[in-house]
């Protein structure tokens, strides 16, 4: 069974950056899809990115495209979503999550398999 644990999280002013790590246990990341979702609070869970299994096309949502970059490193068993260019608005618990092969999306009942959260929060 595939387990995810969120790194990298914490408090960056408007306009900095931070990387989140998604570390996989239990079994390898070779064929599944990826994504990342966050929550804010009083919101809705809102998918954010997701990379392919096979040929690591990504997708991204409007909200971060140009901003997030996703990426996966098979050998280390660990996705990342780097984040530049923060925004107030992009403060939430950010979530990665696994789905057994198939096709890119944050469609998140898609998901079978969740890490905890990690918290990023962007304010002056």
């Amino acid at each position: 069974q595939l387990q995810l644990v969120e790194s990298g999280g914490g408090l960056v002013q408007p306009g900095g950056s931070l990387r989140l790590s998604c570390a996989a246990s239990g079994n390898t990341l070779d064929g599944y899809v990826i994504g990342w979702f966050r929550q804010a609070p009083g919101k809705e869970r809102e998918g954010v990115s997701s990379i392919s299994s096979t040929d690591g096309s990504t997708y991204y949502a409007d909200s971060v495209k140009g901003r997030f970059t996703i990426s996966r490193d098979n050998a280390k068993n660990t996705v990342y979503l780097q984040m530049n260019n923060l925004k107030p608005e992009d403060t939430a618990v950010y979530y990665c999550a696994g789905k057994r092969g198939g096709r890119l999306s944050v469609h998140a009942p898609l998901y079978r398999y969740w890490g905890q959260g990690t918290q990023v929060t962007v304010s002056s």
